[in-house]
C-alpha cells in the first residue's frame, strides 16, 4: 500500500485570511470570546511562534500575545472550502479517506506504481489544491497510515516528507511518544514513570513487557514500529457531526443543561433531514471546570433524525456521566455518528 495523509494547514485560520486579507501576516486566532470562557479552534502560525495552540483557553492565548486577533469560527464558511478542497483532489486521487473537514487518507497505490511516482502525484496535489483555492496542505506518503499521518505534520506548513518501506521504525524512533495517535497524556506519563520517553523506545518493547496492556498495548507498539494493517475506509465521506457549547460561567443546573442539549439535538437533527440521512450513535460530551473531559455514547437499533430522541437520549448520557462525576461544567456538546441512508425517518423506539 501507497497511502498519503493530507492535513490542511492551519485550516480555520487559513480561510480567514482568505476571506479577510487584512489578518495576513498578524497573530489570529479562531476561537471565543478572551475575556470569557473561549477556547483556541485554531492559530495561524504566527500566533504559533508565541505558544499558542488548539485547545489553549483564550484568555491564555490573550496573555501569551496581547496584539493577538480573534475571530469568532464560521462553519459553514469552512464547510464549503473543505468540499472544493476534497473535490479537485478526488480529481487526481480517486479513492479518499475524509478523516474530518481539513484531513483525510488519499490511496497514492492505485494511481502511483512507486513511491517515486507517489511523491510526483503528491507534489501535483499540492499545487492544484493551492492553485485553485490558495489553501496550503501538508503531505506525508508512506506504506501505512500511521507512519503517513505522523509524517505529514513534519514539515508544516506545506510540506512533504516520503517515508520509504523499511524506513517507517528509523523515522518514528526518535519521535516523542504523544506523536503516536493513540497516545494521550496519561499514556504518555505512565510511559514516562517507566522511563519510555520515545516512539522508538515504545516500539522495543517485547508482547510480555507489563507496560502493555492487551491488545490495544500491543497495537501500539507494533504502531511505533510503523506496523498498522488498516486500509482506507471510503464508505461513508463524514464520519461524524456535533454541536458543542462553551459557556461563559460554568452550569451546574441539570435543567439547564438537558435545555442546551435540546437545543443541540434540533439542529443536528435538521442537519440530517437536510441531508436525507439518520443516525445510529448519540454521544455527549463534558468538559469541567478543570478541562477534564468526560464523554459517554449510545447506539441505536436502527437510525433516526428525531429531536425529540436525540435530545432525549443526550440529556440521559448527560445525566449517567454526572452520576460518575457530579459538577458544574464548562462545556457540552452532542455528536452523532453511524450514518445511513434510510427512508424510516424520524424513528420513535420505545
Amino acid at each position: 500500500m501507497i497511502v498519503a495523509h493530507l492535513d490542511l494547514d492551519a485550516f480555520f485560520a487559513a480561510v480567514e485570511e482568505l476571506e479577510n486579507p487584512e489578518l495576513r501576516g498578524v497573530p489570529l486566532v479562531v476561537g471565543g470570546d478572551p475575556h470569557g470562557r473561549g477556547v483556541v479552534s485554531t492559530a495561524n502560525y504566527v500566533a504559533r511562534r508565541f505558544g499558542i495552540g488548539s485547545a489553549m483557553s483564550c484568555a491564555e492565548a490573550l496573555r501569551r500575545c496581547p496584539t493577538v486577533v480573534f475571530v469568532r469560527p464560521r462553519h459553514t464558511v469552512y464547510r464549503e472550502y473543505s468540499r472544493d478542497v476534497w473535490s479537485i483532489v478526488r480529481e487526481i486521487v480517486p479513492t479518499v479517506e475524509q478523516t474530518g473537514i481539513d484531513e483525510g487518507y488519499l490511496d497514492l497505490g492505485e494511481v502511483a506504481p512507486a513511491f517515486d511516482d507517489a511523491r510526483a502525484v503528491a507534489e501535483v496535489v499540492q499545487a492544484v489544491v493551492l492553485a485553485r483555492t490558495r489553501l496550503s496542505c501538508s503531505l506525508g506518503v508512506a506504506s501505512a497510515k500511521v507512519v503517513a499521518k505522523i509524517a505529514s505534520d513534519r514539515r508544516k506548513p506545506g510540506g512533504l516528507t516520503v517515508v520509504r518501506p523499511g524506513r517507517e521504525a528509523a523515522f518514528l524512533a526518535p519521535l516523542p511518544l504523544r506523536v503516536l495517535p493513540g497516545i494521550g497524556p496519561r499514556a504518555d506519563e505512565r510511559l514516562r514513570a517507566a522511563g519510555i520517553e520515545t516512539i522508538g523506545e515504545l516500539a522495543a518493547l517485547s508482547d510480555e513487557d507489563a507496560l502493555l496492556t492487551g491488545k490495544v498495548g500491543q497495537t501500539l507498539r507494533d504502531r511505533a514500529r510503523g506496523i498498522d494493517p488498516r486500509q482506507l475506509e471510503t464508505a461513508t465521506e463524514r464520519i461524524s457531526i456535533s454541536v458543542e457549547e462553551t459557556f461563559e460561567q460554568d452550569i451546574a443546573d441539570p435543567e439547564r443543561l438537558h435545555d442546551e442539549l435540546r437545543r443541540m439535538a434540533e439542529r443536528l437533527a435538521t442537519h440530517l433531514r437536510t441531508r436525507e440521512q439518520v443516525a445510529r450513535t448519540i454521544t455527549t460530551k463534558l468538559r469541567y471546570p478543570d478541562f477534564a473531559i468526560r464523554t459517554r455514547s449510545t447506539s441505536l437499533p436502527a437510525g433516526t433524525d428525531d429531536a425529540a430522541r436525540i435530545g432525549e437520549l443526550a440529556c440521559t448520557l448527560l445525566d449517567r456521566a454526572l452520576r460518575d462525576r457530579p459538577g458544574p461544567l464548562r462545556l457540552v456538546g452532542v455528536g452523532l455518528s453511524g450514518f445511513a441512508e434510510d427512508a424510516q425517518l424520524s424513528l420513535s423506539l420505545s
